[in-house]
């Protein structure tokens, strides 16, 4: 059985037949994506695109509870941030992936993506899945 904790890109296409053969068996959610998704609708250029992303946070937070950014998760950003300021990255320009990066850390899990090359240099902390 496969475990794993979804980007907020997997939970935005997450009904693409692409990403739904690619998914764990058991899910999670970070905080940081759930803030996310709730971003997403105020934000949204369209009343259709808004609804569309309202259906979708809803959706999200019926089947999912999201993981909190804890205590563990606070070192586990720690570690994070040093190896990609290692790699020579600016921690500051994905903030939200490196907060999202720290939660599957802590938690042991491995990290599904759609966008692969914003964990780059993260190897070594977090198994990062791309789809």
């Amino acid at each position: 059985m496969t475990s794993g904790l979804l980007d907020t890109s997997v939970v935005v296409d997450w009904h693409d037949p692409i990403v739904v053969a690619a998914l764990p068996d058991q899910m999670a959610i970070s905080a940081i994506t759930a803030a996310e998704l709730a971003a997403g609708p105020h934000l949204a250029a369209t009343s259709a695109e808004a609804s569309k992303r309202q259906a979708r946070l809803q959706e999200v937070e019926a089947k999912l509870e999201p993981l909190r950014f804890d205590g563990t998760a606070v070192r586990s950003y720690g570690l994070v941030v040093a190896a990609v300021v290692r790699e020579g990255r600016k921690p500051r320009n994905r903030f939200a992936d490196l907060l999202i990066a720290a939660t599957a850390h802590a938690n042991g899990l491995d990290l599904y993506t759609r966008n692969g090359d914003d964990f780059a240099g993260l190897e070594d902390l977090v198994h990062v899945i791309a789809i």
